[in-house]
């Protein structure tokens, strides 16, 4: 799936109009420069186009002094890993200095970049948006990303840049292994394929594509895909946390499983909860792998019960995951993660028959009926799987529109209680019966 990056330097408007792209309100919006502090990424379509969308303010998260190298940085990521670039201004402040050294980085790119003048939601505006053509950017539009106007414009264009892959029809699952580098994936990969396998180069120009790998031994078969080529620069690891989001971004899309690889030295770190919550978010089965648990010292004090409880805890609320501790370098349960990894797989593609769904269910609400509203009752009356990829369930009731989280959570215990999803999310919905 391609990627479009909205750069930009603060508070010109890049939430806002990811937020219109993907459809909801994720990011945090406000006055305050550099208010956005999530890393954030997100999914769109338009005219029968799929993309994915990354707001790059979500990862500038320093004082205003570091603004400009951050900026800078992320431009330079965003020309690597992007597909287009939307590159985002304000007509209410004019060129600025800063929107000046991020056009003359964008001018030195082959890849299509949009500029987009914010807040022109007047004719006053329009006359002063004018002054934008000098940045010499033959896509130049005009928008509000407040109120919408000009974002159709701008996405009829833009799509015209994005393929629609073909996803290759194949029963064998698609497992994608991510982490941070200091994590140990390139070794856990070459010692899955018994090869050595050049992932991380020097050579500017490096294939940045996925790589797919057949693996079949030891009774399982599946294909391995790996994103290739991460160069070794200090600008990447300045911007590692954002850097290792655009990367997994892809491969996550094409995976039916990721397994998560951890370092036991680091501990969970925010890099490793944004790519958990994107792989969540997109339905995928999840396996923790806790790497270089050899090197640690004192397993008296540090027992894995502990730090599987830790780590549970910082994936909150999505809890029922394997979680592997291995060594690559000893060779320690690596084929436990290979086989957990087809265990999830199993589990999401796992289907429920009607009448045995209805049975288990109807028992779970008679022991916990749904909290009525406003003196209404709420009654479900049946259960259906719904015929997609991952485990999916929609309970027909009579007022789903008051349907509270909490018994949501309720449904989703039993569901887990009584079938095996684990590792998998499961997505639940009331329809009007």
């Amino acid at each position: 799936m391609d990627i479009i990056a909205i750069v930009g330097r603060p508070n010109v408007g890049k939430s806002t109009l990811y937020n219109r792209l993907i459809g909801e309100k994720q990011s945090i919006v406000d006055d305050q420069s550099g208010v956005t502090r999530d890393r954030q990424y997100g999914h769109s379509h338009w005219n029968g186009k799929e993309f994915a969308v990354v707001d790059t303010g979500g990862f500038v998260r320093n004082s205003d002094d570091v603004f400009e190298a951050a900026i800078r940085d992320q431009v330079e990521i965003a020309i690597d890993e992007a597909k287009v670039i939307i590159f985002m201004v304000d007509v209410s402040t004019g060129i600025t200095d800063l929107d000046e050294e991020v056009a003359k980085m964008l001018r030195r790119t082959d890849k299509p970049v949009f500029l987009a003048v914010n807040k022109v939601d007047n004719h006053a505006r329009t006359l002063e948006a004018a002054e934008f053509w000098s940045m010499g950017f033959p896509d130049t539009h005009y928008l509000s990303s407040v109120t919408g106007s000009g974002t159709g414009d701008l996405l009829d264009e833009v799509v015209k840049h994005i393929e629609n892959y073909e996803e290759e029809e194949t029963t064998l699952p698609q497992v994608t292994i991510v982490g941070q580098p200091n994590a140990g994936k390139s070794s856990f990969i070459n010692a899955l394929l018994g090869e050595e396998r050049n992932i991380v180069t020097d050579i500017a120009g490096t294939t940045r594509d996925t790589i797919n790998s057949h693996y079949n031994k030891f009774g399982h078969e599946f294909n391995l895909i790996d994103t290739a080529g991460i160069r070794k620069k200090a600008k990447v690891y300045e911007n590692l946390e954002f850097y290792s989001v655009m990367r997994a971004v892809r491969a996550i899309e094409r995976a039916d499983i990721v397994v998560l690889m951890i370092s036991a030295e680091d501990g969970v770190e925010s890099q490793d909860l944004a790519i958990f919550r994107i792989a969540q978010k997109r339905n995928k089965g999840v396996v923790i792998a806790v790497n270089k648990w050899d090197l640690i010292k004192d397993k008296e004090t540090n027992t894995t019960r502990d730090f599987e409880a830790k780590v549970r805890e910082r994936f909150a609320p999505f809890t029922d995951v394997p979680i592997i501790f291995m060594s690559v370098t000893e060779k320690q349960r690596i084929m436990k993660t290979v086989e957990a990894a087809m265990q999830v797989f199993e589990n999401r593609n796992r289907r429920i028959p009607t009448s045995k769904l209805n049975e288990v269910m109807q028992n779970a609400m008679e022991r916990y009926s749904p909290p009525s509203y406003r003196g209404r009752e709420i009654s479900i009356k049946y259960v259906v799987q719904l015929p997609i990829a991952y485990p999916a369930f929609a309970f027909y009731c009579n007022h789903p529109q008051h349907m509270k989280d909490s018994y949501k959570n309720y449904l989703e215990n039993q569901l887990r209680q009584a079938f095996d999803f684990t590792g998998v999310p499961i997505s639940i919905f009331f329809r009007k019966k």
